[in-house]
Protein backbone atom coordinates (compact mmCIF):
# COMPACT_ATOMS: atom_id res chain seq x y z
CA UNK A 1 0.00 0.00 0.00
CA UNK A 2 1.03 3.33 -0.10
CA UNK A 3 3.37 4.94 2.27
CA UNK A 4 3.45 7.86 4.53
CA UNK A 5 2.56 11.20 3.24
CA UNK A 6 0.39 10.48 -0.10
CA UNK A 7 -3.04 11.25 -0.48
CA UNK A 8 -3.83 7.78 0.41
CA UNK A 9 -4.63 7.76 4.35
CA UNK A 10 -4.75 5.05 6.89
CA UNK A 11 -8.11 4.88 7.19
CA UNK A 12 -8.24 3.88 3.61
CA UNK A 13 -6.01 0.69 4.50
CA UNK A 14 -7.94 -0.06 7.16
CA UNK A 15 -10.93 -0.06 4.51
CA UNK A 16 -9.27 -2.38 2.50
CA UNK A 17 -8.32 -5.18 4.80
CA UNK A 18 -12.23 -4.82 6.17
CA UNK A 19 -13.46 -5.05 2.76
CA UNK A 20 -10.89 -8.59 2.07
CA UNK A 21 -12.80 -10.01 6.00
CA UNK A 22 -15.96 -8.56 5.73
CA UNK A 23 -18.95 -10.07 3.52
CA UNK A 24 -20.18 -6.75 2.74
CA UNK A 25 -19.57 -3.18 2.35
CA UNK A 26 -22.24 -2.49 4.95
CA UNK A 27 -20.31 -4.74 7.25
CA UNK A 28 -16.42 -3.97 6.39
CA UNK A 29 -18.02 0.16 6.91
CA UNK A 30 -19.30 -0.79 10.75
CA UNK A 31 -16.06 -2.32 11.50
CA UNK A 32 -13.43 0.48 10.61
CA UNK A 33 -15.94 2.78 11.38
CA UNK A 34 -16.89 4.82 8.40
CA UNK A 35 -20.01 5.35 6.55
CA UNK A 36 -21.09 3.07 3.68
CA UNK A 37 -21.34 6.43 1.23
CA UNK A 38 -17.84 7.19 2.45
CA UNK A 39 -16.55 3.35 1.47
CA UNK A 40 -18.91 3.28 -1.14
CA UNK A 41 -17.25 6.90 -2.84
CA UNK A 42 -13.16 5.53 -2.10
CA UNK A 43 -14.09 2.54 -3.86
CA UNK A 44 -14.65 5.09 -7.13
CA UNK A 45 -11.24 6.41 -6.85
CA UNK A 46 -8.74 5.39 -9.25
CA UNK A 47 -5.99 5.07 -6.43
CA UNK A 48 -8.02 3.26 -3.87
CA UNK A 49 -9.55 0.96 -6.41
CA UNK A 50 -5.94 -0.15 -8.02
CA UNK A 51 -5.02 -0.78 -4.19
CA UNK A 52 -7.90 -2.63 -3.48
CA UNK A 53 -7.45 -4.89 -6.26
CA UNK A 54 -3.76 -5.30 -5.76
CA UNK A 55 -5.03 -6.29 -2.11
CA UNK A 56 -7.21 -9.05 -3.31
CA UNK A 57 -4.92 -10.17 -6.07
CA UNK A 58 -1.85 -10.93 -3.40
CA UNK A 59 -5.08 -12.39 -1.09
CA UNK A 60 -6.66 -14.89 -4.11
CA UNK A 61 -2.82 -15.89 -5.11
CA UNK A 62 -2.32 -16.99 -0.82
CA UNK A 63 -5.49 -19.13 -1.74
CA UNK A 64 -4.34 -20.55 -4.81
CA UNK A 65 -0.83 -21.57 -3.13
CA UNK A 66 -2.70 -23.10 -0.55
CA UNK A 67 -4.49 -25.79 -3.27
CA UNK A 68 -1.30 -26.20 -5.35
CA UNK A 69 -0.15 -27.35 -1.04
CA UNK A 70 -3.08 -29.41 -1.18
CA UNK A 71 -3.37 -30.67 -4.11
CA UNK A 72 -1.26 -33.80 -3.94
CA UNK A 73 -3.20 -34.86 -0.74
CA UNK A 74 -6.20 -34.53 -3.18
CA UNK A 75 -4.52 -36.96 -6.11
CA UNK A 76 -3.82 -39.47 -3.14
CA UNK A 77 -7.55 -39.23 -2.05
CA UNK A 78 -8.84 -39.91 -5.57
CA UNK A 79 -6.64 -42.70 -6.39
CA UNK A 80 -7.31 -44.17 -2.81
CA UNK A 81 -11.58 -44.01 -3.22
CA UNK A 82 -10.57 -45.29 -7.06
CA UNK A 83 -8.83 -48.84 -6.40
CA UNK A 84 -10.46 -49.05 -2.86
CA UNK A 85 -12.65 -52.69 -3.52
CA UNK A 86 -15.18 -50.94 -0.34
CA UNK A 87 -15.73 -48.44 -2.87
CA UNK A 88 -19.73 -48.00 -4.80
CA UNK A 89 -18.88 -48.48 -9.02
CA UNK A 90 -20.38 -45.21 -9.48
CA UNK A 91 -17.81 -43.22 -7.64
CA UNK A 92 -14.90 -45.07 -8.25
CA UNK A 93 -16.26 -43.71 -12.18
CA UNK A 94 -16.58 -40.69 -10.48
CA UNK A 95 -13.03 -40.35 -9.12
CA UNK A 96 -11.46 -42.04 -12.60
CA UNK A 97 -13.18 -39.31 -14.48
CA UNK A 98 -12.05 -36.54 -12.48
CA UNK A 99 -8.09 -38.10 -12.65
CA UNK A 100 -8.78 -38.14 -16.36
CA UNK A 101 -10.18 -34.85 -16.84
CA UNK A 102 -7.19 -33.38 -14.46
CA UNK A 103 -4.66 -34.89 -16.17
CA UNK A 104 -6.18 -33.99 -19.29
CA UNK A 105 -6.29 -30.37 -18.41
CA UNK A 106 -2.73 -30.51 -16.88
CA UNK A 107 -1.74 -31.65 -20.53
CA UNK A 108 -3.44 -28.65 -22.37
CA UNK A 109 -1.48 -26.19 -20.15
CA UNK A 110 1.64 -27.48 -20.52
CA UNK A 111 1.19 -27.44 -24.43
CA UNK A 112 -0.20 -23.37 -24.32
CA UNK A 113 2.76 -23.00 -22.47
CA UNK A 114 5.45 -24.65 -25.12
CA UNK A 115 3.56 -22.56 -27.44
CA UNK A 116 3.38 -19.49 -25.62
CA UNK A 117 7.10 -19.82 -24.96
CA UNK A 118 8.13 -20.40 -28.71
CA UNK A 119 5.52 -17.30 -29.97
CA UNK A 120 7.05 -15.11 -27.49
CA UNK A 121 10.31 -16.29 -29.16
CA UNK A 122 9.54 -15.55 -32.31
CA UNK A 123 8.53 -12.22 -31.77
CA UNK A 124 11.22 -11.43 -30.09
CA UNK A 125 13.65 -12.78 -32.74
CA UNK A 126 11.62 -10.60 -35.09
CA UNK A 127 11.63 -7.55 -33.42
CA UNK A 128 15.35 -7.85 -33.30
CA UNK A 129 15.62 -8.21 -36.77
CA UNK A 130 13.55 -5.27 -37.33
CA UNK A 131 16.41 -3.00 -35.59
Amino acid sequence: MKGHGSKFGRKQEEAIVALLSHRSIDDAARAIPIASRTLLRWMKEPEFEAAYREARRAAFGQSVARLQQASSAAVSTLLKVMVDPATPPATKVRAADSVLDHSAKAIEIEDIDVRLTELERTAEATKGQRR
